[in-house]
């Protein structure tokens, strides 16, 4: 398994363990050491473009980036499964169930969470998404086939299911959909560049970077003119309607990261900084009244980095965690 993969599934597979224990979370790895294309593979995004659906099996723990059908049949009982979704920023995922076959009545479930969530944080955090979280669910065992279809409100989705019955299962379709202005997103890789735009909305936007990082912010364009200060007191930039700040942790959930820099007012030219935490996230607060704008390039830091930060840094709470 290459270097960079197992980067790449370091977060997750992180908190995956939480949701089987240890012997599920070297299942997953094996299962990623015979087909590590299957999480990140743009080259293979590329080369089934045009040809015909995906398809392969569901595993009960598992992580997809592509489109196509998937089926999951039990084996045996599985009783704590759970995959997740995950597209480009600038998409929605779409879950369509062709066939299900489970037994409610008999303790089986299948849900569908608009989102991820992990070891009992969620992205996006509650403050950042547009559903009270017991909408954010949506229970076959309920809802049945009157909801065949679910589309999520940014790039990432995931399902959790149980299944008693050897045999039993199900088959979904993931397809994605543009989203012309993404709000809330988890990056698939370590190194990008991005732009953040809220047009005249009364919402929150968070972009999750799930590694450490080096983050540039080269413009920001906001409805009204104040200052850029690192995080020196519990009010900083709240006070105003419309900011950014950046957020460093080792959890999902950004409610519950460490605020580290506040960006209050417009700016053109380059704003740098080393955040040395497992997740770091650019979060746009937006009071509705203005077009507010942010463009960010990142790139993973390099382990010489880690080890001797200097210059505009920060991480020395994260670091340990590392």
């Amino acid at each position: 398994m290459s270097p960079n993969f197992k980067l790449q599934c370091h977060f997750v597979l992180i908190f995956l363990t939480a949701l089987r224990g240890e012997s599920r979370y070297l299942e997953l790895r094996e299962a990623a050491d015979y087909e590590p294309f299957l999480l990140f593979s743009a080259n293979l995004k590329r080369e089934l473009a045009g040809e015909q659906p995906y398809r392969r099996a569901l595993r009960c723990l598992d992580m997809l980036s592509l489109q196509g059908q998937f089926t999951f049949t039990a084996d045996r009982p599985q009783l704590h499964c759970a995959a997740f979704f995950i597209s480009e920023p600038e998409e929605f995922i779409t879950i369509h169930y062709d066939l299900v076959s489970i037994d409610c009545q008999g303790g089986d479930f299948l849900k569908v969470f608009d989102g991820w969530i992990l070891k009992g944080e969620k992205f996006p955090s509650s403050q950042d998404h547009p559903l009270p979280t017991a909408e954010r669910y949506i229970d076959f065992c309920e809802s049945g086939l009157s909801r065949r279809s679910i589309r999520s409100s940014q790039n990432v989705a995931m399902i959790f299911f149980r299944v008693h019955e050897p045999g039993n299962g199900f088959t979904l379709t993931i397809k994605t959909d543009p989203n012309l202005f993404p709000c809330n997103v988890i990056s698939q890789t370590p190194n990008g560049k991005f732009t953040l735009v809220v047009p005249h909305q009364h919402r929150n936007c968070s972009f999750s970077i799930i590694y450490p990082v080096v983050i540039k912010i080269s413009d920001l364009t906001l409805g009204h003119l104040n200052g850029l200060q690192l995080k020196k007191s519990s009010a900083g930039c709240e006070g105003i309607g419309d900011f950014v700040e950046l957020l460093g942790g080792t959890g999902l959930d950004p409610s519950k990261m460490m605020p580290l820099a506040d960006l209050c007012y417009p700016f053109h030219g380059p704003a740098q900084m080393k955040v040395g935490c497992d997740n770091t996230v650019v979060r746009m607060v937006s009071s509705g009244k203005h077009i507010n704008r942010v463009t960010f390039e990142y790139r993973q830091l390099e382990p010489y980095e880690l080890e001797n930060p200097n210059g505009n840094s920060i991480g020395e709470f994260c670091l340990s965690g590392l």
